[in-house]
């Protein structure tokens, strides 16, 4: 039996071209028409052509791989970002590996550690509470807050605490309690100055850090968020929906309803967010946007660094767009019970 010829050859000979005109057609390098381009392509894909992946890194000197960090993948807000930064980087012909940082500094730099220490050509970081990213010998985007100096690309997190507060302050709420998980968190941070903009100086608010609080459980210490509710809070405005569910939670289990006699709203519009009973009014990041700038903006670098001496390894991709964010009304959210506008005095 003749044995069958490589792919390569195979697509040279059908075609009527050289093995070097097909290689530079499907790398995308060389002068090669885009008629004859096209059909290489097609060709390839009949024959189910699969580029060696090792033999690719051998010409280009790159892995075509790159790596995500992620802050803590037991949040269901990560997944649903590792998804979109794995369709965006497949559009421009990347893998993702994936590190998580479980929520420790020490951890973060291990995971970058280990992803550059297998070879991919850049990395999106998306920081730890305001830990800054370092040392890297990558090109490097970073997803984190406007607030964050140099970071390539955000949700403008402070815009939406604003939108939040002027809707609460729009249904009557003036006695709201924040409900925010780490003061060292720059995001967290935003959406809580955002929201005291929203609300106004006419409003009493609250700050209650959850830090160190296992928010995810329904079992645990108690947020005593009853006791707010007694001394005549209307609203708590949860810095995400993993608190504001603990919060519902809690309050359902103390005979408190939402939204009759307290508003409850999150951040983040996970996907259980609008399912949840009551449906939850939550701010939605745009994240199929932010991957598509973060992976655009990481994948120029790395093109730039292959093609000059003086390269930018190392270097934080300083973009800086801030992506706003969309307020989505649903059911855990309305105006103040006309019997708390009346009666109340003053937050604790």
């Amino acid at each position: 039996m003749t044995p069958e010829k490589p792919k390569l050859a195979r697509i040279a000979e059908t075609l009527g071209v050289s093995i070097a005109s097909v290689s530079n057609a499907l790398s995308g390098k060389g002068r090669v028409s885009p008629e004859l381009a096209q059909r290489i392509r097609t060709l390839a894909d009949e024959l189910g052509y699969v580029p060696s992946v090792a033999g690719r890194a051998l010409r280009t000197g790159r892995s075509g791989v790159l790596g995500l960090v992620l802050p803590d993948i037991a949040n269901p807000l990560f997944p649903q970002i590792a998804q979109a930064i794995e369709r965006a980087a497949s559009t421009k012909g990347y893998g993702v590996l994936i590190g998580d940082s479980r929520g420790e500094t020490e951890a973060q730099a291990d995971a970058i550690a280990r992803l550059t220490e297998r070879g991919v050509d850049g990395l999106v970081v998306i920081p730890r509470r305001g830990t800054s990213v370092t040392g890297v010998n990558c090109p490097v985007a970073v997803i984190d807050s406007p607030s964050t100096p140099g970071n390539t690309v955000a949700a403008d997190h402070l815009d939406g605490g604003r939108q939040m507060g002027a809707h609460l302050a729009a249904l009557g709420h003036r006695q709201v309690v924040i409900l925010a998980g780490s003061p060292l968190s720059n995001v967290q941070a935003d959406r809580v100055a955002g929201l005291k903009q929203g609300l106004g100086a006419q409003a009493v608010v609250d700050v209650v850090w959850l830090d160190g609080l296992d928010t995810r459980s329904e079992s645990g210490t108690s947020l005593g968020l009853g006791a707010w509710v007694a001394e005549g809070t209307t609203a708590f405005a949860a810095l995400s929906d993993l608190i504001a569910l603990r919060a519902l939670t809690e309050l359902q289990g103390a005979g408190i309803t939402v939204p009759d006699q307290v508003t409850v709203t999150g951040f983040d519009d996970l996907i259980w967010s609008s399912v949840v009973t009551p449906p939850l009014t939550t701010m939605r990041m745009d994240i199929v946007q932010i991957a598509a700038i973060a992976i655009g903006s990481l994948t120029q670098a790395i093109a730039a660094t292959s093609r000059t001496v003086t390269s930018a390894f190392g270097t934080i991709v300083s973009e800086q767009p801030n992506v706003p964010m969309t307020l989505v009304v649903r059911q855990s959210c309305g105006p103040v019970p006309t019997r708390r506008q009346a009666s109340s005095t003053g937050g604790r």
